[in-house]
């Protein structure tokens, strides 16, 4: 099977796969003993559709080696802020280098320089029947297991010792065990960890250890805005628009938007080494190799493409060239901060040393090797040109760098919130209501031991804010109140007397008790906002830690205020805005503003049939309404602003001026019919557009 299978024969083949519970076997942490998940979902060999989804980094995990996916189609390959369009990873891949049998080789999961099949260069692979195991240490998630290490984890293993359609490659006979760690906390949601196991399996009945190891993260990071800048099928000038640098001390490499969708990306994606075990004493602060090059350049004579495994094994050692040995300097780095280009980089660490400070040798079926690393994405901090790279634009950045740290140094805990409301909104014309639950002051703090809840929070985005390219949710949240304990002496002791409801309430279909009501009267018709509950502590002195908040984009709700479905005659069915002159507020701007028009239909019953007509009465367009199931995603407006979660209120329905025939429609008056589809009782009407 080849490592890159065209997507639509992907979802052939899941597709036409039965539902069945295949079973990964997966390496036990610190041996070589195995054990099994049940995995309840279908699953095609090469998994390459699973990405992060908690926190507020989405990046792409595939059980073969691989991170990242490329920007083409709807899913994030590395996208920081989710749905802001940002991406910072084209693709990358694991390295494992080292000596068998006196012959030095080369597992690299990906590579610049490969054929167009891309049997070159992509060198792991998967058993047959496997999967990536989902699971979360969130007990009010579907993925819930005791096992879990972080909110959202992926488990997967793969293999080098296949050699069917694998060119100019000996196996090492090496399995890896990937897991990657994704944390749903304000304060750590920018970042994902990809803790590597390595174990020697053997090939070919060859049971030699593997010594003199070396391994490394390699990546293709390319840092633009996609809905500025689309990253399908571009050519080179798309990848070199990025700069890059390398901090020794703290094992990180990034790399920033120097020239491309400046104003629209203003972000840093780097990678940063946490931690290897085992470790000898004298590397009790380990360091990392840095090593860059020009994609696809086998020519220069620094910055070349490696294509031997000799080659490789060298850049994993840290060489820009081996004869002389040359390391990346100071003049190199600053030239690379500040000029950009079309490079990949790997950083990596070795040769890997046993505690004692001899040479590590990894065994047959005896010793497991564990590297991990991190993907680390930040935004620039302070008012500097975007185009530079300067210390204190690196501020954000190194604070998040410092928290994938902590992570890692604390065994992959965090100080942690209470637990995450959960919130229901109900939409009315003009009105929105959120109710939540009280579930988070029963929580425990794992480090005190205490129940230490003390109150809530409830953001809201402004009107018209949805339509910035380059949006951070997190910042477009604006607090509108603020809610804690009385009679503490710790906060506001506002006390829940304005929001607690005299008898708690359900809502049919639902299993949740709900607590607490919060109103937004005087909502914007036709707007998008985004809500939120949050719930947050007392902190803890004793830790040095203020009060800690749970995830703003946990429940957060995507909501387009309108009418609801109105299931009865007497209501007037309308348009808004009526006239249209050319654009309304809530349009997009820029290059692509003619698809980011829209109207509304409002007063809808809940399954209806809207037909547009010509004054001559020709059709201009036909679509359906279902109340139960529309989230405005059949237009390109909610397709670029929107996430797919997107709840209307029912009533309303979203036109884009779109014929059915693709074509803008012209300035004129337009009739409209609406026709109950339960009733067929049909309602009629009439909007001007004016361009």
């Amino acid at each position: 099977m080849k490592k890159v299978v065209p997507l639509l024969l992907v979802l052939f083949c899941m597709s036409s796969a039965l539902l069945s519970y295949p079973k990964v076997n997966v390496i036990a942490p610190n041996s070589f003993a195995s054990y099994e998940y049940f995995l309840p979902a279908r699953f095609f060999d090469d998994v390459n559709n699973k990405y992060t989804t908690a926190g507020n980094i989405a990046m792409t995990v595939t059980n073969y080696g691989t991170i990242g996916k490329g920007y083409c189609g709807t899913q994030p390959s590395c996208q920081y802020p989710k749905n802001s369009g940002i991406e910072h990873l084209w693709l990358g891949g694991v390295w494992f280098g080292g000596i068998k049998n006196g012959i030095t080789s080369v597992t690299t999961g990906a590579i610049d320089v490969s054929n167009a099949l891309k049997q070159e260069g992509f060198e792991f692979y998967n058993g047959p029947g496997a999967g990536i195991l989902e699971r979360s240490s969130l007990q009010t998630s579907p993925n819930y297991r005791p096992d879990a290490i972080s909110h959202q984890d992926f488990v997967c293993e793969f293999f080098d010792t296949v050699t069917a359609g694998v060119q100019n490659h000996t196996p090492l006979g090496i399995k890896v065990l990937l897991e990657t760690y994704t944390y749903d906390l304000n304060f750590a949601n920018f970042f994902v960890i990809l803790n590597y196991k390595f174990v020697n399996i053997g090939y070919g009945g060859n049971t030699s250890d593997i010594d003199s190891i070396y391994v490394g993260l390699w990546k293709d990071c390319v840092v633009r805005n996609i809905n500025i800048t689309p990253g399908c099928n571009v050519g080179t000038s798309f990848f070199s628009k990025g700069a890059n640098g390398y901090v020794d001390s703290l094992r990180l490499e990034y790399t920033y938007d120097h020239s491309g969708d400046i104003g629209f990306t203003d972000s840093y994606a780097g990678v940063k080494l946490l931690g290897v075990s085992p470790k000898a004493p004298a590397d009790s602060i380990i360091k990392s190799y840095y090593t860059i090059w020009q994609f696809k350049n086998t020519t220069d004579p620094f910055y070349f493409s490696p294509l031997t495994d000799e080659a490789k094994y060298s850049k994993l050692k840290g060489y820009l060239t081996t004869n002389p040995p040359t390391r990346i300097d100071t003049a190199r780095l600053n030239y690379l901060r500040k000029n950009p280009g079309n490079r990949t980089t790997l950083i990596s660490y070795g040769p890997v040393k046993k505690n004692d400070g001899t040479s590590f040798t990894l065994r047959y079926s005896v010793d497991t090797l564990n590297v991990v690393f991190a993907v680390v994405c930040g935004k620039k901090y302070g008012t500097d040109p975007a185009s530079l790279d300067t210390e204190e634009q690196k501020k954000i950045l190194f604070s998040n760098a410092a928290w994938a740290q902590r992570a890692y140094d604390n065994g992959y805990k965090l100080p942690s919130p209470p637990d995450i409301p959960f919130v229901r909104p109900e939409i009315d014309n003009r009105k929105v209501i959120l109710y939540w639950t009280n579930n988070a002051e029963k929580s425990v703090d794992p480090i005190s031991g205490n129940k230490d809840f003390e109150g809530y929070k409830i953001y809201r985005t402004l009107p018209g804010r949805d339509i910035q390219l380059n949006q951070n949710l997190v910042d477009e949240l604006k607090l509108i109140a603020d809610f804690d304990s009385a009679y503490n002496n710790y906060s506001n002791n506002t006390g829940f007397g304005f929001i607690k409801m005299q008898n708690p309430v359900t809502f049919l279909g639902d299993t949740n008790v709900y607590y607490y009501k919060f109103e937004f009267p005087g909502q914007l018709n036709g707007f998008q906002y985004v809500y939120t509950v949050t719930a947050y502590d007392k902190g803890d002195a004793a830790q040095n830690l203020d009060a800690l908040e749970s995830s703003m984009l946990a429940n957060a709700k995507r909501l387009i205020v309108g009418t609801p479905a109105q299931d009865n005659s007497s209501a007037e069915v309308g348009v808004y805005p009526n006239p249209y002159y050319g654009s309304a507020y809530w349009d997009g701007t820029g290059t692509r503003s003619e698809v980011l028009r829209k109207i509304y239909f409002y007063n809808l019953p809940s399954k209806c049939e809207i037909s547009i007509w010509t004054l001559a009465g020709d059709l201009v367009d036909r679509f359906t309404h279902d109340a139960a199931t529309y989230t405005g995603t059949d237009i390109e407006w909610f397709r670029t602003f929107g996430d797919g979660s997107q709840k209307f209120s029912g009533g309303e329905h979203a036109w884009d001026l779109i014929s059915r025939h693709d074509q803008a429609i012209a300035t004129g008056l337009y009739f409209f019919t609406v026709k109950d589809l339960n009733t067929n009782e049909i309602k009629k009407g009439k909007f001007l557009i004016v361009k």
